[in-house]
């Protein structure tokens, strides 16, 4: 899987890293902790609103993942829980927990047998780690290493922490890897990479952001529903994400449609979420190639770390580390490398 070649650009120490979204800025701290002179460039203001990873749930769930997704996303995503632990020792890791009712169980059946590394929870169980939940269902998966971020908190964050490490944050610098003519220049555009990869595409995640006292949550909740399959993410502050499944579609608005599904399917794990209030109803687009696989790809200084999809939190880590790898002796993963 990984070899060494002499191909590597290691000679230069400059470092140009274009878009500050989770991909990017997990490139930046990482070199720039690696003694490079890093300039991370982003087109947006410093809060973030229009980045692909304002809209993210921040779930850190590759034992989960193994039920939609190709192996080499849990492979990167538990070196990325990792570089979470060591880079961000504040990260919340209190695992994740799936349930589905009764009529729902042949679904549950089947994460179950797709996935691994869960405990098998009944109904005292249940209570026992989500008071909440209590009386709500009758058995669920715990999966107890895994863990979950918030988004828009724990960016600046990591900005904060390439700022004392001695990186360079550009806030409103729309630049292009055409425009840099010195050092290493690391893509990290998304969508906009477009001019680069035509074959990307846009898919949607919608969420809702609700307010309520009369829950608590530990660790983000998978309801598996034949037609409302969602997750419930606990925020600070009593508020908590709702978030759907992937909708081929680039279109940015949230349908009546949608809200009410994602609504009617919260209701479902608990009816006090009738009596939440509504903060925020949105979505976002994730940059995903054609196999819904990541890329990093190489043509000389110019790197390219692109298609995430719905993993960028996940994946982010690791595939920063992946490129660093690769600058500083050559190493090669050929699951997620490509040259030009």
């Amino acid at each position: 899987m990984y070899r060494d070649t002499s191909s590597s650009p290691r000679g230069d120490s400059s470092v140009n890293i274009i878009g500050a979204g989770i991909a990017g800025t997990w490139h930046a701290l990482l070199f720039a902790r690696a003694g490079y002179d890093v300039t991370l460039h982003e087109r947006d203001d410093a809060a973030m609103t229009q980045a692909t990873s304002h809209w993210a749930g921040g779930m850190l769930a590759p034992w989960c993942e193994r039920e939609a997704s190709e192996p080499v996303i849990t492979r990167l995503g538990i070196r990325s829980l990792d570089l979470w632990r060591e880079q961000v020792p504040e990260t919340p890791f209190n695992g994740s927990l799936v349930v589905a009712h009764p009529r729902d169980r042949t679904d549950f059946e089947r994460f179950a047998r797709l996935t691994t590394d869960y405990e098998r929870l009944d109904a005292s169980g249940i209570a026992n780690v989500e008071p909440s939940l209590d009386g709500r269902f009758r058995e669920a998966l715990l999966f107890p290493g895994e863990g979950h971020v918030e988004p828009r908190a724990v960016l600046p964050k990591l900005h904060a922490k390439l700022a004392e490490a001695g990186a360079t944050i550009s806030f409103g610098s729309d630049r292009k890897p055409e425009d840099i003519a010195d050092g290493i220049v690391i893509d990290c555009r998304g969508l906009s990479a477009r001019d680069r990869f035509p074959e990307l595409r846009g898919v949607k995640g919608e969420l809702v952001i609700v307010e309520t006292p009369e829950i608590q949550l530990s660790r983000p909740v998978r309801l598996l529903h034949p037609r409302w399959p969602l997750y419930i993410i606990p925020r600070d502050g009593n508020r908590f994400m709702i978030g759907a499944t992937s909708i081929e579609s680039e279109d940015t608005g949230v349908s009546v449609r949608s809200a009410l599904e994602l609504l009617t399917a919260a209701y479902a794990v608990h009816p006090a979420f009738a009596e939440a209030r509504i903060l925020e109803i949105g979505a976002g687009l994730r940059p995903a190639f054609p196999d819904n696989l990541p890329r990093i790809a190489i043509d000389a200084k110019r790197i390219s770390v692109n298609g995430l999809y719905r993993h960028g939190f996940l994946l982010a880590p690791a595939l920063a580390e992946l490129t660093l790898a690769y600058v500083e002796r050559g190493a090669i993963d050929n699951e997620v490398m490509q040259w030009s």
